[in-house]
């Protein structure tokens, strides 16, 4: 299991379209993903739980990858997160 601090740089948060984006690449690795912002967690291969968690810029947020490529599903993910669009 990975964890990674992130501090969300979307100019707008993980509002609809970047949450779309976000779980769509997330769904593609084997490995289980969660985002946790304020101890509450959300399944990164869920829009409902995604956008639920309002996810907004400047919010530092706990990305957690388990499984077998973890690593490279940490790496993806932290970029999209970090996109100033």
């Amino acid at each position: 299991m990975i964890e990674k601090k992130v501090v969300v740089g979307l100019p707008h948060g993980l509002h609809a379209r970047p949450a779309a984006n976000f779980v769509k690449l997330a769904t593609t690795f084997k490995s289980e993903i969660k985002l946790v912002k304020n101890e509450k967690e959300a399944n990164g291969k869920s829009i409902m739980g995604v956008m639920a968690s309002a996810i907004a810029k400047g919010d530092e947020i706990s990305l957690v990858a388990n499984g077998v490529d973890e690593a490279e599903a940490i790496a993806a993910l932290e970029k999209v997160l970090l996109e100033e669009e």
